[in-house]
């Protein structure tokens, strides 16, 4: 049975929760929901294991706070022996608008420090990611002020549809590879 490991990228304390830097952890959520999995306290973050039509995926939120991410999913793709294609990392991105979803087989880390910790843990960039667009609505000089905020009323709104598209498209990563994913997925 192929294996896939979905990291949700987030800050793990309680006043982080329902932040724009949280989004990660919010889409893992929702999918170990639709999954009918529950997160477990493990070493170095928390694990939900999931089966979707003939595919095992297991669901990470790690515990060592954003900026050191990568020890975490460095850790689990040893543990399950876990070659780079079957990972996806979700993550925040403040160059694309609300909402929208990009999928990239790789890339650089655009100066986002989650991605940059997992860049320098795995020694390459050759790892998938779903990032969520959290827009640039902030003054100069607001930028880690609007990154941790929580998300405003109209962004509440939508939000949960958004989540949900996300979910569709790690399923459809699973299933169907990146190149459909990102074809179906991106821009949306």
């Amino acid at each position: 049975m192929q294996h896939f490991l979905i990291a949700g990228l987030g800050n793990p304390e309680q006043q982080y929760t329902d932040t724009r830097h949280n989004i990660g952890f919010e889409v893992v959520d929702a999918l170990s929901a639709k999954l009918e999995s529950a997160f477990e306290k493990t070493k170095l973050g928390w694990i939900a294991d999931g089966r979707h039509k003939g595919k095992k995926i297991t669901l990470l939120k790690p515990d060592t706070y954003m900026n050191l991410s990568g020890k975490s999913i460095s850790y689990y793709m040893q543990l399950y022996k876990m070659p780079p294609e079957q990972i996806l990392v979700i993550t925040d991105d403040l160059a694309l608008p609300f909402g929208t979803i990009r999928i990239k087989p790789k890339g650089s880390d655009g100066g986002h420090n989650g991605l940059h910790s997992i860049i320098e843990h795995l020694g390459h960039n050759n790892f998938a990611r779903l990032r969520f667009g959290i827009g640039s609505n902030f003054a100069k000089g607001r930028q880690v002020d609007y990154v941790l905020g929580k998300w405003d009323a109209e962004e509440n709104k939508l939000l949960p549809e958004r989540i949900s598209l996300c979910c569709e498209a790690i399923l459809a990563f699973a299933l169907s590879g990146i190149s459909f994913s990102m074809t179906a997925f991106n821009g949306k």
